[in-house]
């Protein structure tokens, strides 16, 4: 017998007992020749047996529709709980990549030392590094390591200075975020996986939403020449022609903001990437700009890391070649290492960490 059937017969002897009380009621109420019989009360009871049987139908579709809300609202408390403490989310830390070991390594040290603090975070369980192009492990590698690992958050912090062809529509096409079939075959040519992960992605934002590479550079002019009287500088930075005018916003903000701390006048800034096809001439232009107006001229590289391609073969070489080139300074040096980078990675970290809890 199910609990249907149970509530159902106690429903029905409370019907016999509303049926007989309301067989005596009438039969008194109207005396004894009234014509009330046995008769009159069987049939009151079959009437009542009838709705016994559509009572048994409608208590049978209330219980089930009372077992799927339950179960319904089980699942959506489930959900609320792995919407908070139960997540299980990680952090990938994704970057150009470069042929470069020296500057692979760079970026390793970078998840080295920020791991710790970013594991400290709430449902934090993974730290991973990942490479756009050129090497392993790539971005597609360690999302499906994420996955493998049963992660239901994947926070994706881009080592990218600022919006780029690259932040804004490779690594969202990477990621499956993105959906752009020309895109796909560019990156299928240049041997960069596609992959949709089943974990949440969130993408955050690049560097120059704070004040990070304008203290950087700051510091770096001050190590490279103490006394910047009648000094320039140029900003040197691999540029994006899809994203020109983004990337000139950077280093012209850069600008205001050395003119602003240190007093330095004369800045000027060149293009090293794929926008000038690699090419020293645009340094020595801007060096040559400067000489014009100032007696010495240090040269910053607004690089990410070192790889002795940029910061050696085409910056260095552009230095020596310049007329004057004994009262240039330049360091082959980058924006790494960077505690204060570290630490917007780990601030960065725990404000998305935040959103998703």
């Amino acid at each position: 017998m199910g609990l249907t059937d149970i509530l159902v017969i106690c429903t029905f002897v409370q019907l016999f007992i509303i049926s007989l009380n309301k067989y005596k009621y009438e039969a008194g109420s109207t005396g004894a020749n009234s014509g009330h019989n046995e008769h009159d009360f069987i049939s009151l009871c079959v009437s009542n047996l009838k709705k016994y049987k559509r009572m048994k139908v409608s208590l049978t579709l209330l219980l089930i529709s009372s077992f799927v809300f339950s179960f319904s609202c089980q699942n959506r408390s489930g959900e609320q709980v792995k919407n908070g403490s139960d997540k299980k989310i990680g952090v990938l830390i994704a970057n150009h990549g470069s042929h470069s070991k020296k500057w692979r390594n760079m970026l390793k040290q970078v998840e080295a030392d920020v791991k710790d603090s970013i594991l400290k975070l709430p449902s934090v369980h993974g730290v991973k590094t990942a490479f756009m192009e050129y090497t392993e492990p790539s971005i597609a590698t360690q999302m499906k390591a994420f996955d493998e690992e049963n992660y239901d958050e994947v926070i994706v912090i881009p080592m990218f200075l600022t919006v780029s062809s690259h932040y804004s529509h490779d690594i969202p096409v990477i990621l499956g975020q993105k959906v752009d079939p020309k895109n796909v075959q560019e990156l299928k040519k240049e041997k960069i996986e596609v992959y949709k992960p089943k974990a949440n992605v969130s993408i955050a934002p690049t560097m120059n939403y704070t004040t990070l590479l304008k203290k950087n550079v700051e510091r770096r002019v001050k190590d490279l020449m103490p006394d910047t009287k009648d000094a320039g500088v140029l900003l040197v930075a691999y540029g994006d022609a899809q994203y020109n005018q983004q990337w000139e916003e950077l280093v012209e903000e850069i600008g205001k903001y050395l003119q602003a701390k240190q007093q330095i006048e004369s800045i000027a800034y060149a293009w090293c990437g794929h926008l000038v096809s690699y090419s020293t001439q645009p340094t020595m232009d801007g060096i040559s700009k400067l000489f014009e107006l100032e007696d010495k001229v240090a040269v910053i590289p607004v690089l990410v890391a070192n790889d002795p391609y940029f910061q050696n073969d085409i910056i260095q070489k552009a230095v020596d070649e310049s007329e004057n080139s004994d009262n240039v300074f330049y360091k082959q040096d980058a924006i790494l290492p960077d505690n204060n980078l570290n630490q917007w990675i780990i601030d960065i970290s725990r404000q998305t960490v935040n959103q998703l809890l």
